[in-house]
């Protein structure tokens, strides 16, 4: 059976070394990217080499209506997605005082709605494969501890990892694992953080150096494979010792 597996912001950084990764290991692959096509062709043409099947799909994740609109039309043309990795987000930093309603909403309702807006229209369509099936869910090391400057990133991905718990609860007797992965410092080749602030953050990593995308890449690959079967409900940090 060929299973196909949505990643979304497949088109850089994390999500599109999972996507990659996935397709090496015999997934079909779903791209979503939102503003990135040529990222997201990028990530295509890797996945035709590795003799995979994928398509492009593009949509705001922050927007409900668009989200449940173009997904349901992938998978009543395509059928059910056997797995989905959340991934995509955004993140507006500042210190809470300087935080604006705009920077704390846009950071909610990507970061947090997108759990509703992208695992709700795929999930009876998953459930009606009987075959098991697998979600995971990025948030961050921010979600698991906070972190400065981050409130509002640190809130949505804390979010995000109680949804997660409870949905794994509900889909435990479909065989349906649900997991989070919670990514430290990680290499994504567009890090933008002041140079005080990433020694600091440095200073906090016992092995003392940034993840790399691969890396996040091996562990969901992990997850999302047969031998991942007795794994749900789980937080699993990636961090270098951070936390």
């Amino acid at each position: 059976m060929n299973r196909t597996i949505l990643v979304t912001g497949a088109s850089k950084g994390i999500g599109k070394a999972i996507a990659c990764k996935l397709s090496l290991d015999g997934f079909d692959i779903v791209i979503h990217y939102h503003s990135d096509k040529q990222g997201a062709l990028e990530t295509q043409k890797f996945i035709e080499q590795t003799g995979q099947k994928s398509r492009l799909i593009q949509f705001d994740i922050s927007n409900t209506e668009q989200c449940q609109q173009v997904i349901e039309a992938d998978i009543e043309l395509h059928g059910a997605y056997y797995g989905v990795v959340n991934n995509a987000g955004i993140i507006r930093d500042g210190a809470f005082p300087a935080l604006t309603q705009d920077d704390w909403k846009s950071v909610i309702h990507t970061d947090l709605n997108s759990f509703y807006n992208v695992l709700h229209p795929c999930i009876m369509p998953m459930i009606g494969l009987r075959d098991g099936g697998r979600i995971i869910v990025i948030s961050s090391v921010s979600g698991i501890v906070g972190n400065r400057g981050q409130v509002n990133y640190s809130a949505a991905k804390a979010g995000v990892i109680g949804a997660t718990k409870a949905l794994a609860l509900e889909l435990a007797k479909r065989k349906i694992t649900v997991n989070c992965i919670a990514p430290g410092l990680i290499d994504t080749g567009i890090l933008d953080m002041e140079p005080i602030a990433l020694k600091e953050a440095m200073n906090m990593i016992p092995l003392k150096r940034m993840g790399h995308v691969d890396e996040v890449a091996g562990l969901a690959s992990y997850l999302m494979s047969d031998n991942a079967g007795y794994i749900t409900r789980q937080v699993i940090s990636i961090n270098g010792g951070m936390v």
